[in-house]
C-alpha cells in the first residue's frame, strides 16, 4: 500500500508539459502551444509573401490590386501608390468625355493644338525660305515625315522673269521655244495660281469682289494663319491629327496638360511629339497614364498605325483632293468630319474648306445675311440657325477662298454690325 501511495505522489509533482501531435496522431508533450501574438505575425507574413512579385513579372493578383499598387516595368512608367478610402467617401465616378458629344464650334483645345506653332516641333520655322507655288485647293503647309525631311505640293519655284538684255531675249527664242512649266505629278493637284507671298492678298481680292462689305472686316481682323509667315510653318500631320484628338471635349488647359504628359512618355522626343512608331510600341495602359481616356488612346494609337503602315503619308495628304482628303481621314476611328476639316483648314492650309456643321459658322451666316440670332436661339437642333442648304448657297460665290470666309464668320460677331448692312 505505501508503494502505490508514494508512486501516486511523485506522478502527481511533475510539471505539465503542453502537448503535441505528431503526423500519426499521437500526442506528445514537448512543444509549447503559439500565443495569440504569433498567430498575428505569421498571418502578416503570409500575407506578405503572398503579395510579392514571381520571377515571371508582376503580381496582378487581386489583393495587388486592391491595394491601389500598378507595376508597369521601369523602362516605361511608374504611376505613385494610391491610397485606398472607404466605399462612402469615394466620389462618383466622372464619365468618360469619349461619351459626350462632339463640339460643333472650333475650341482652344481642339484647334489651338492644331496650329504649328503649338506642337514644339524640332523643325524650324522655314520664314527664311523663298516664296513657293501655292493653290486654293493644295496642301499649302510643309508637311514633315518621321525622317526630319519635308514635303511640299510644289517643289519647283516660282516663275521669274527673264533677265539680260532685249536683244539676248530674243536671240534665246529665236535658238529654242520656252520650256513649258508643267507642275508637278501630284495626282489631282491644279496648276498654282498664286505663290505664298501672294495667297492671302489673293483671297482677299476675291472675297472683297463678291461683296466689298467684307473689306472692312478683313482689315480689322489679319488672317495669320494664310499669310506668307504662316505658310511657311512646317506641320507635321500625325502631331496635328494626335492633338486634336486630345482636345477633344477638354478645356484647352487641361488639353495642354494632357499633351505634355503624353510626350513625357516617351523620353528619346519629349518635350517633342513622338513619331508614329514610338506610339504604336506602348500598350494602351501606358498611354492612358497620360490622362487619355481608354477611347482616345486606342484612337491615336489606331491613327499611329496607319502612318506606320503607309496608308496615310505626308505625300498623301499633300497630293489627295479634297474629298479624297474627307474620305479617307474619316475613315480613321477618332476622326469625325468636322474634326478633318479644321485639319484641313488650320493644319493643311487648305483654302477652300467649308464646315457646314460647324455651330460658330451657322451663327456667323446667320448674322451675315441679316438674321436677328438671338431669336433663333430657342429653335435647337443641328441647324438652329441656318439650314444646311441655305449656308452652301451664301459660301457659294466665295469658292475657291471659303475657308477664308468660314474663318471670317467666327469673328463677325465682334465687329459692329453696320459693316454689314447693305448701302
Amino acid at each position: 500500500m505505501s508503494l502505490r501511495r508514494s508512486t501516486r505522489l511523485s506522478a502527481n509533482n511533475v510539471p505539465d508539459v503542453p502537448k503535441t501531435e505528431s503526423p500519426n496522431g499521437v500526442s506528445h508533450s514537448n512543444v509549447k502551444k503559439p500565443s495569440t501574438a504569433t498567430k498575428k505575425r505569421k498571418s502578416k507574413a503570409l500575407a506578405a509573401s503572398a503579395a510579392a512579385p514571381t520571377q515571371d513579372g508582376p503580381n496582378t493578383d487581386e489583393a495587388s490590386f486592391l491595394t491601389g499598387i500598378i507595376k508597369v516595368p521601369d523602362d516605361q512608367f511608374t504611376v505613385p501608390d494610391v491610397p485606398t478610402t472607404p466605399k462612402s467617401k469615394r466620389r462618383k465616378a466622372i464619365p468618360d468625355s469619349s461619351s459626350l458629344p462632339p463640339p460643333l464650334t472650333p475650341t482652344p483645345s481642339g484647334v489651338g493644338l492644331m496650329s504649328a506653332s503649338s506642337y514644339g516641333h524640332p523643325l524650324e520655322n522655314l520664314a527664311a525660305d523663298k516664296a513657293r507655288p501655292a493653290e486654293p485647293y493644295a496642301t499649302n503647309a510643309p508637311l514633315s515625315t518621321p525622317g526630319g525631311s519635308r514635303v511640299v505640293a510644289y517643289a519647283s519655284s516660282p516663275a521669274k522673269p527673264p533677265t539680260g538684255s532685249q536683244n539676248d531675249n530674243q536671240s534665246l527664242n529665236k535658238k529654242r521655244k520656252p520650256k513649258e512649266i508643267v507642275p508637278p505629278d501630284v495626282g489631282a493637284l491644279r496648276p498654282p495660281t498664286s505663290t505664298t507671298d501672294t495667297l492671302l492678298k489673293d483671297a482677299c481680292l476675291h472675297l472683297c469682289s463678291v461683296d466689298p462689305r467684307l473689306n472692312d472686316l478683313i482689315e480689322k481682323h489679319h488672317c495669320k494663319m494664310f499669310s506668307p509667315e504662316g505658310l511657311q510653318e512646317v506641320v507635321d500631320p500625325f502631331t496635328a491629327l494626335s492633338s486634336g484628338i486630345i482636345g477633344q471635349q477638354v478645356s484647352g488647359a487641361a488639353a495642354a496638360s494632357i499633351r505634355k504628359k503624353f510626350t513625357s512618355l516617351f523620353e528619346d522626343t519629349h518635350p517633342a511629339f513622338p513619331s508614329p512608331t514610338q506610339v504604336v510600341e506602348k500598350d494602351i495602359a501606358t498611354l492612358r497614364t497620360a490622362g487619355l481616356s481608354q477611347r482616345k488612346a486606342e484612337y491615336i494609337q489606331g491613327l499611329a498605325e496607319k502612318f506606320t503602315t503607309g496608308e496615310l503619308s505626308a505625300q498623301m495628304l499633300v497630293s489627295a483632293s479634297d474629298e479624297d482628303l474627307i474620305e479617307k481621314l474619316v475613315a480613321v476611328r477618332g476622326l469625325g468630319r468636322w474634326s478633318v476639316e479644321m485639319f484641313a483648314c488650320f493644319g493643311l492650309k487648305r483654302m477652300d474648306v467649308f464646315s457646314t456643321g460647324d455651330l460658330g459658322v451657322q451663327r456667323g451666316i446667320a448674322t451675315y445675311v441679316g438674321k436677328d440670332v438671338s431669336k433663333l436661339k430657342a429653335k435647337g437642333g443641328k441647324w438652329k440657325y441656318m439650314s444646311e442648304k441655305e449656308m452652301l448657297d451664301v459660301a457659294a460665290p466665295f469658292t475657291p477662298y471659303r475657308s477664308l470666309f468660314m474663318w471670317l464668320m467666327w469673328r463677325i460677331e465682334n465687329v459692329d454690325l453696320s459693316v454689314m448692312q447693305s448701302s
